[in-house]
Order: C-alpha cells, then structure tokens, then sequence
C-alpha cells in the first residue's frame, strides 16, 4: 500500500514539474547554506586549535614577575624572579614530564654578506619535544649542548631563509651579535601564531651558551619563563596548584598576604577558551543559516495548500469510492517529504561544492564534517513531516459530497 501511494506522490510531482523545482529550490538553498555555514565554522575551529597546538599540548607558561617603582608597574618577565634551578625543582613534581626555562632577545644575526634582526632564544634539551617540534636538516639539540655551553644555533624556517636563501645552512657559521656560532640545524616549519606572529622567524641556541655570551645578567642563572608540559589534560588543575606551591616555597613567600612574584599561564585554556568561541560562531552561522529552511518550508506548505485545492475533486472522488481519510493523510504527508528530502539530497551536493569551491578560492580552511550532513538531512525530512503535515490534514479532512461538487 505504502509503495503505491509512494507511486502516486511520485507521479503527482512529475505532473507539476516546474513547481515541484522551484519548491525543492528552497530545501536546496537552505540545506546548502546551513552545510556551507558548518563548514566554515568547522573549519575555523581546526585552524584555531592547530594554532594553538603549535605552542605544544598540556602547557604551563610560567612568567616572571613585574618591577615597581615610584608607583610605576613594568610588566611581567621585567623581574628577575624565576631561575634556571626553579626549572629544575618543577621538573621533580608528579606529572610533569618536561621543562625548559627560556631566556629570549632580539639579536641582529649575521652570515656572509647578509644579516637578519629576530628572536634568539636560550633553551634546554627539552625544549624542542616540549612543543613537538623537529628539524628538518641537521641534528636537535641534546643535553651536552647544555653542559659545554655550546655555541650551536638552531634556525627557524623564515630566518634560514633570509640569510642563507636556499643553501642549506648546517654547518655553516654566523654571528650573533659579535660571537661565532654554528648553525646546527635548521627547524622544522611551524606557521603563524594565534597572534599572527611567524613562529618559524627565530632562531635558538643552548641556554647555558645564551647567559654565557648574549644575555648576561648580573642575577645568575635569571631566566624570563619557563614552559612546563604536563603528562596529560587531567592532572592540569591540580598541577597547577603545585607549581605555585613550589615556586612560593622556593621564592620565600611565606604568608598569604605576599603576593606571587610570577605568572603561570595554563595554555590549554587558552585553547578551551578559543575552541568554545569558534564552536559558538559554528553555532551563530548555522542558525543563520537555518533560517532559509524555514523559509524553505513554508514553501513546502504553501504548494502544499495550493495543491490540496487543485485537487479537491480528486480527494472526493477517492473518497467516495473506499479510500480511508489516512491514506489520503499519507499521500499528501508522502509528496511533502519527496519535495524536502529531495531538495535536502540537492542541498547537501550544493553545500559540499560551495565549501570546496570557498577553500580553493578563498584559500581558508573549510572541513565538511559527517554530523553536518546527517544534521543537514534529518532537518530537511522534519521540515518535510512539519510544514506538510497541515496541508495533508486539511486534505483528509475533506467532505466527500462537497469536495465532488467542488469545480
């Protein structure tokens, strides 16, 4: 029965071809956007959180305190408070699996004939793996560097570039500031912060080898920060609160009225914190988006009622001759969804094209997921149950005597 009325529906909207299109034309525009908008908002949030994992997963950023004087505040790192052996005390808590304390200053750097203004830098060992960032020629750095205060650099993308072009500079020696050093390695590529600074324009040298002959301070051993990985996302909150406890102990803050003289920035915040306001722009784009399938919809019901009164006769004669008021409902209900979850198919095809078509020429990031289109789908044959319902019952509801005077 079902696959007759099925039939029937079928064989109505090939009798009305042009308005049956333009119908679906609503479901298509509607469908498409909202796919469209998901993708875009979708794709945001990846590049957000690829952002961010640049800086490396499970990260404490701990800074230096601030300076005061005459009622001036400079701000955070102008202190020396934090210490290469602070690094190595949190190194000790449970949970924590890397430190790397970080001295940094912009030096002009020099190879041959050319020379070059960035960030340089002092880190340990563990700095790299910290931020799971590799080479890409030469070698990483290791602990001896460390203990020899070797004068090895190691260059990011953007800064080998602009000394040495496209000559692969290990091996080759370069001068910071005024101090030789040899370029051990170049860095893999990293792209563009969340701030947009370019990562990959720095270069890095052992941190012992930084006190020794580029920033010296008249505090040894004095470092600006120090980044701290964690084993894993749940020890976070609780980590945090060691850190502090370690760092007061170690600074000497006894009582509560002392206030910290650092900073500890949890880094996987900052990616919640980001994450939560893309998916809120995903969800602000889709329910603009959802918009036009309602308006699709009402489209739905408008040649729905259009229809009904087209066919006035036929219902009457269907129903003078056995046919039940729910299969009349069911007919109508039939041709509702058919228009809708066609238009929904269509819809899908078009947002899926649009999305490539906005990554290639836009050249953004654009990802279609699999629950954006189910979404997309399931909405469009609940729309279909929705808006058709009202015309198929105003259909069944028919009288049968008038509907057969009905000219």
């Amino acid at each position: 029965m079902l696959g007759a009325l099925t039939l029937e529906a079928c064989r109505a909207m090939i009798a009305n071809r042009l308005r049956t299109f333009l119908t679906m034309l609503g479901m298509v525009i509607g469908v498409g956007a909202v796919v469209l908008m998901l993708a875009v908002g979708e794709g945001t949030r990846v590049t957000i959180r690829k952002q961010v994992e640049t800086l490396g997963t499970n990260i404490f950023m701990v800074l230096a305190g601030f300076q005061q004087s005459a009622g001036v505040r400079t701000g955070s790192g102008s202190r020396h408070t934090l210490t290469v052996a602070d690094g190595k005390a949190l190194l000790e808590l449970d949970g924590v699996i890397r430190v790397s304390p970080i001295v940094n200053n912009n030096i002009q750097l020099v190879a041959g004939g050319q020379n070059w203004n960035c960030m340089v830098m002092g880190v340990n060992e563990m700095y790299l793996p910290l931020r799971d960032w590799t080479t890409s020629s030469g070698r990483e750095m290791d602990a001896l560097d460390i203990q020899s205060a070797a004068r090895n650099v190691w260059l990011g993308q953007s800064t080998a570039k602009e000394l040495f072009g496209s000559v692969d500079p290990v091996g080759q020696s370069i001068r910071l500031g005024r101090v030789p050093f040899t370029v051990a390695g170049v860095l893999a590529s990293k792209g563009q912060s969340l701030d947009g600074r370019d990562q990959d324009d720095t270069a890095i040298v052992p941190i012992s080898a930084s006190q020794r002959y580029l920033v010296g301070s008249q505090f040894r051993g004095s470092i600006r920060m120090i980044m701290v990985q964690a084993e894993n996302a749940q020890v976070m909150t609780q980590l945090q609160d060691e850190l502090r406890r370690v760092l007061r102990e170690r600074h000497h803050l006894t009582t509560d009225a002392q206030e910290d003289d650092f900073f500890i920035n949890n880094m996987s915040a900052l990616m919640e914190t980001a994450e939560n306001m893309a998916r809120s722009m995903t969800l602000l784009l889709g329910a603009i988006a959802s918009v036009s399938l309602c308006v699709g919809g009402i489209g739905i019901m408008n040649i729905m009622l259009v229809s009904v009164t087209e066919r006035t006769r036929e219902i009457g004669i269907r129903l003078s001759i056995g046919a039940r008021q729910r299969d009349i409902l069911t007919q109508f209900m039939l041709e509702a969804v058919l228009v809708s979850l066609t238009g929904g198919v269509l819809g899908l095809l078009t947002g899926s094209l649009g999305a490539s078509l906005v990554s290639y020429f836009l050249k953004t990031s654009v990802h279609v997921t699999p629950f954006s289109l189910i979404l997309s789908f399931t909405v469009s044959a609940g729309i279909g149950l929705f808006f058709g319902f009202y015309p198929a019952y105003k259909a069944a509801m028919q009288d049968p005597i008038e509907a057969l005077r009905f000219q």
